[in-house]
């Protein structure tokens, strides 16, 4: 990154910004549905998503490390990192909710909208009552 970001060639922070929204952020949020839900501890993975934030937002803007992060944020404007978490979160039940009534992945979730569909045998309710 150091190299990209050179103040004497390189790319520019409009380009760093894009660099990070486009290809850093999707990175280390893949996967985020396994640990991200309501009775789950957050505050490791907030403490480290909020470094790396912060780590790039010094990168993009060049600014000084003790410079508030909100302030970073906004001029970029990247929404805060648990914020960000909740839109994907939102967005991603809107998906399982528009999928087909009789689709795999729906009867896994144990749906109570799918009453009438038998469930398999590999659904989770199955698996984790042993």
């Amino acid at each position: 990154m150091k190299l990209l970001g050179n103040s004497l060639q390189g790319i520019n922070p409009i380009q760093k910004c894009l660099l990070y929204r486009c290809y850093i952020l999707p990175i280390a949020l893949y996967g985020f549905q396994v640990w991200f839900y309501n009775k789950a501890s957050l505050l490791y993975h907030m403490k480290i998503l909020g470094k790396m934030q912060r780590r790039a937002a010094i990168w993009i803007l060049g600014a000084f490390k003790t410079s508030p992060l909100e302030g970073f944020e906004a001029i970029m404007g990247l929404i805060p990192i648990k914020l960000h978490l909740q839109k994907l979160a939102s967005r991603s039940q809107l998906h399982s909710v528009a999928l087909l009534i009789n689709h795999l992945i729906r009867t896994l979730m144990d749906d109570p909208s799918n009453l009438n569909i038998k469930p398999i045998s590999h659904s989770i309710k199955m698996l984790t009552n042993h």
